[in-house]
This record gives structure tokens, sequence and C-alpha cells, in this order.
């Protein structure tokens, strides 16, 4: 089943949310391209929701999807807090910050009853969903304006998990994609298998519509993914250098050096494991580290670090996230991107 009818776009393409280098309107452009613009939420306020939600309705006519986590909201744990920050130390000495003015806290809130009653005024057609699905009776609210709902598996399990559960499609997240590891029923990394083996394995066992992530940066890519079985694919990292993106001047710069061929998975900089190309940081404390509070608690602490580092233009600090295949970022429109991306939709 191709998902281009199902969702009413023209390419079974969906554009990956990206907190944190994205806005509405690098969705907007991939919507009215034919693809599907998604907006990342998990780090948005009500307010700040609301806005992006209106600019999506004004600029496009067309299908958009909203992307909430679904984590469950750790306590903060002062031991592990201060053992985190005793860490960090060397560097807040080097940078000159101050470890006693950092508040405690998470930038990132899952789904909740607000932001459902929040979306029922704007009825996005489609929400996804990572880390799992929210409460039942929240994803049933969702449902009842006839949202489709997506969500990420890196398992087969959570493929079934995620039948069984209420999603309507499911993104098989491969090894390879950036950003956060959608996975929810384990925290054994070892578990999380390339696209092109999960792929076919998901399709195999499940009866949804299965949408391929991961590495997939060009039009080669896509073609791979739809004839192991995809009903469409996610490319998240082919966008990080469009025009519309709001990825930061020396994200983008690494992402056009020869570093960004090294990346590797970390909790350093949310307490998570995600992908992201490797600098100081990653290197000297190990990218998976076991003195990281939980997510997105580890966040709080590594924020002053970046935002210092990066003033001095540095990268050493900065969560870079991007996929292992970075050879399709390129600084263009994101509507060219998209058509670029399509042609591997197209008869051979």
């Amino acid at each position: 089943m191709n998902i281009s009818e199902w969702l009413n776009i023209s390419f079974p393409l969906v554009q990956a949310p990206m907190a944190g280098v994205q806005g509405s309107a690098l969705a907007v452009a991939v919507s009215n391209a034919g693809g599907l613009g998604s907006l990342p939420c998990a780090m948005l306020s009500a307010e700040a929701l609301g806005l992006e939600l209106q600019a999506l309705q004004a600029g496009s006519s067309k299908p958009y999807n909203v992307n909430f986590f679904c984590h469950t909201q750790p306590e903060v744990s002062p031991q592990r807090e201060t053992q985190w920050r005793t860490a960090l130390l060397p560097y807040y000495q080097e940078l000159g910050v101050d470890p006693q003015h950092i508040p405690e806290g998470a930038a990132r809130t899952p789904f909740n009853q607000g932001m459902a009653d929040l979306l029922q005024a704007f009825r996005p057609p489609v929400v996804s969903f990572h880390f799992g699905l929210p409460a039942p009776e929240l994803l049933q609210q969702v449902k009842a304006w006839g949202a489709k709902v997506l969500s990420s598996a890196t398992t087969v399990e959570e493929a079934l998990w995620l039948q069984a559960h209420g999603a309507d499609a499911i993104i098989a997240q491969g090894l390879e994609a950036g950003g956060h590891r959608g996975m929810f029923l384990t925290d054994d990394i070892t578990t999380q298998l390339g696209t092109f083996a999960l792929l076919p394995q998901i399709v195999r066992q499940v009866q949804l519509p299965v949408i391929a992530a991961g590495g997939i940066a060009d039009a080669r890519g896509v073609a791979a993914a739809m004839a192991l079985g995809a009903s469409g694919v996610q490319v998240g990292t082919a966008y990080l250098l469009a025009h519309e993106a709001t990825t930061s001047a020396v994200h983008r710069t690494a992402l056009q050096s020869p570093a960004a061929a090294h990346t590797a998975l970390t909790n350093l900089f949310t307490g998570r494991p995600a992908r992201g190309m490797v600098n100081r940081v990653m290197r000297e404390l190990g990218p998976m580290s076991d003195m990281a509070p939980a997510f997105p608690l580890a966040g709080t602490a590594m924020a002053p670090l970046r935002s210092r580092a990066e003033a001095l233009q540095s990268t050493e600090f900065s969560p870079l996230w991007a996929g292992q295949n970075t050879s399709g970022c390129q600084a263009a429109a994101a509507a060219e991107i998209t058509r670029q991306l399509a042609q591997g939709f197209m008869p051979a």
C-alpha cells in the first residue's frame, strides 16, 4: 500500500520532524511540494505550538503532520544530577560557566491533555509519536477528529506493539537515522537494526503501512526502500541544509565538513540514545555514559556549555544531530530537495 492516496499527498514522502532545527516554514514548504511536512512539537510551549499551527494552516492547504514525544517524565535524582555536573565541571571551568546558576528541569514535555485539547481546535490530519503512543484516552481523542496516527518502531516487537495499541502506520526507524532513537520497549541498543534489515522484517509481520526511515538521502535510497516493501519513506538529514530549516550556522558548517561522515549514538545531550556527529565532549566522556541523567534531564546541565561554545563558533558541546548518510545534504529550497527525492518513486 502506497501512503500517497491514504494521506492525500502527491508523493509517499514524509519529512522527518527535527526539533531544534526547524519550525513550520520547512513543513509548509515540503507539504506544498507534494510530500508530508512535519512539525516537531516536543520542545514547544502551548503558546508557541498554537502560533506554529496557525502558520502551518495559513501557509498551506495541504496535509501536514505534527509530532510529539511519549516518554515518561522522570523524577529528578539529586545524586545523579550532582554526579553529572561534577563530570561536566572541568568544562564549566574552561568556558566560564557557573554551575550554581544552572536550573534543574527538562525542556521536552511528553504529550498530555493540554496538548491534545489545543490540537483539537486545529484538527491536524496526521499526528505522529516518538517513544511509543500516548495514554489510550489521549490517543482516542486524537483519532476522534479523523487524524491518522503514525509512530516509530526500532524493532519488530515495537512494531507489533504499535499495531496492537492503535497506530495506523509504522515508521521503521533504522539505526542509521539521525536524532533520537524511537526505542521504547528496551534500552538495549544492541537490538537496533539498520533500515534495510529492519524494514522487510516489519513489513512481513504487520498489516499496517510501513514507512522506512534512516539513511535515505537520495532518490536511489528511496527506490531501494520501496523495493523492500515500504509504503513510503521518511527523510530528515537531507533537509538539514534546506533554506527553510533553522539549522544553526555552526551546525550547517559542520554538515559540510569531513566530520559529518562520523556519527555515533550518544545520550550525553538529553539522556536517551540519539545519533549525531562526533565532537569533543562525546570523545572525552564517551558517547554513551551511565552518568547522564534520564531523558530529558541530561540536557539541562549541557545547555550552557553549548551556548557558550557556540558563541565562540565551536560545536564541541552541541548536539549535531545527523544520520549516517549526510551525502544528500544540500543548501537548496525544500521544494527542490523534495522533487529530487521524489524521483525515487518514479518507474525506472
